[in-house]
């Protein structure tokens, strides 16, 4: 069976069916397709069908650290969430390849419009001109 030529999904990696039902929920408010994934094998196994991956940094089923690293290894652009105030997992997270790291709240406020600029800035969709970059550049803190 030939793969379509369109865009590929997003994969969500989120364990928490609240966090993953929100997150998938901003992808496709990005007129973009969502995959979401519950476990780093099941993330593991759609990243050669991605053309972005979201890794909540949060879950104990999975290292999310290594979650990062295999999408970079892969060639994958990845968003990384997480709290607020954990800047050293912050800062690790970026250490092992996310493009971006933000607060929950960040996505929450406006996450298809963080979600288009980022998949923009990985080259990966087009930036739409209609949205409104100063008010989405900044990470809540």
């Amino acid at each position: 069976m030939a793969e379509s030529a369109g865009p590929r999904p997003i994969v969500v990696l989120a364990d928490d069916l609240i966090w993953s039902t929100r997150l998938v929920g901003h992808v496709k408010a990005a007129g973009l397709a969502a995959a979401p994934a519950r476990t780093a094998e099941a993330f593991r196994a759609s990243l050669s069908r991605a053309d972005g991956a979201i890794v909540d940094l949060t879950s104990r089923a999975y290292d999310g650290l290594a979650a990062i690293a295999a999408a970079r290894d892969a060639g994958v652009p990845v968003l990384a969430v997480g709290q607020h105030d954990d800047h050293v997992l912050r800062r690790n997270a970026l250490a092992v390849g996310a493009d971006r790291v933000l607060a929950y709240r960040k996505l929450f406020e406006d996450g298809p419009a963080t979600i288009t600029r980022w998949l923009a800035a990985a080259s990966v969709v087009p930036a739409d001109p209609g949205v409104n970059r100063e008010s989405t550049e900044a990470t809540s803190r």
